[in-house]
């Protein structure tokens, strides 16, 4: 079986990938891929996984998780999604590190799936605004404690994609920047679904999201009356109705944390696009850009 892990990151797509391919998961049936809910797995996975912290999985703990999670389906493919796969919101920065858990996790769903085929999906977010977006979900600790001593100046997602990929080699990281997402949604749906030319309900949901309804009746006019093909070319299409529709407040992030002023926020900007860059080119990194 092929199995799809969405991870994250936290405050990405906030459960809209999971939403959009529920959706249509009549669809991506008949092509026998599986998208349970996530009341079927996510506490079923965190038990398991918390259980078992370093130690090896019990043989049959893979049948006894498929057989919960597909309910007698047959699938070839499954996708499940959480962005708490690698640790809740309060512990991103545990041990003074992004995602500390994230190797131990990693190292346990392989041995659980040894022999299955693995795909991770991750959406990237500039530090700037992910600190404040995770902080905010992080149950009221305070500032320093969330962040277990990590300076945001220091925070690279290069190192957990190495971390990954060294617990892992095996599996596949399909990565993106979040900030690239509404121009590559669609792909990112069909990738994750294993379903190159699908067509998906949702697939202009995020669009929705950030356009104005004028803007958004247009584009959809436009796509009516022409025959797009190819992603470069919808890609295309999606940018110039967002350069000339985006609702502004909804396309620029807004940094609102003590201690990240806008020259810091500039400072991490400009690290994080050069992490991105270092990111494309890692071993074991599919990089979807627009």
């Amino acid at each position: 079986m092929h199995i799809v892990f969405h991870i994250g990151a936290h405050c990405t797509d906030n459960e809209r990938l999971l939403r959009c391919l529920l959706r249509d998961a009549s669809m991506l049936a008949e092509h026998n891929v599986a998208v349970p809910g996530q009341g079927r797995y996510r506490k079923l996975f965190r038990d398991t996984l918390e259980g078992l912290g370093e130690a090896e999985p019990k043989e049959g703990t893979r049948d006894l998780l498929l057989d919960a999670v597909l309910d007698g389906r047959i699938a070839e493919r499954l996708v499940l999604s959480n962005p708490s796969f690698l640790c809740p919101p309060n512990r991103v920065f545990e041990e003074g590190q992004l995602y500390a858990m994230a190797g131990t996790r990693a190292k346990a769903l392989g041995q659980i799936f040894a022999g299955d085929e693995i795909t991770i999906f991750l959406g990237l977010r500039n530090p700037a605004s992910f600190i404040p977006d995770v902080y905010a979900q992080s149950s009221g600790m305070a500032f320093l404690d969330f962040m277990g001593g990590t300076d945001p100046r220091q925070v690279r997602w290069s190192d957990l994609v190495a971390r990954l990929h060294e617990a892992l080699p095996r599996a596949q990281l399909v990565l993106w920047a979040n900030e690239d997402t509404p121009l590559i949604w669609g792909d990112i749906l069909r990738r994750m679904a294993g379903t190159p030319d699908a067509a998906f309900a949702g697939e202009y949901d995020l669009m929705e999201t950030i356009m104005t309804e004028d803007g958004m009746g247009r584009f959809r006019t436009y796509l009516a009356q022409r025959n797009i093909t190819g992603t470069a070319q919808r890609r295309r299409v999606i940018a110039a109705f967002l350069d000339k529709y985006a609702v502004e407040e909804e396309v620029v992030e807004e940094v609102d944390l003590p201690g990240i002023d806008n020259a810091l926020a500039a400072e991490l900007t400009s690290a994080y696009e050069a992490d991105c860059t270092k990111i494309a080119a890692m071993p074991g990194v599919d990089w979807i850009a627009p």
